[in-house]
């Protein structure tokens, strides 16, 4: 039986891309960790300051919006783990 390092190992398919779309992937990897996180990170702070978050349309939108963001790293890091340049 594989063990779950072993199985999501196998799960794991090549990406192939060209060496303009690796460029353009680590470029978009690299503004989501630097920048977009830290716009989100002040918009959540901003709707932080109007008071109650319970009904906070703005601060739900800025915790959605860093989900989605932070799922996106995830996705190109996977990615970019398993590619193979053509």
């Amino acid at each position: 039986m594989a063990t779950a390092k072993q199985s999501s190992a196998k799960n794991l398919k090549n990406t192939y891309i060209t060496p303009k779309g690796l460029v353009e992937a680590k470029a978009e990897l690299e503004f989501f960790k630097k920048t977009k996180r830290v716009q989100i990170a002040e918009r959540i702070r901003q709707a932080r300051e109007y008071g109650d978050l319970a009904e906070n349309s703005e601060y739900d939108a800025a915790l959605e919006e860093q989900s989605l963001a932070e799922n996106h790293i995830s996705e190109l890091e996977n990615i970019l783990k398993s590619v193979k340049v053509i």
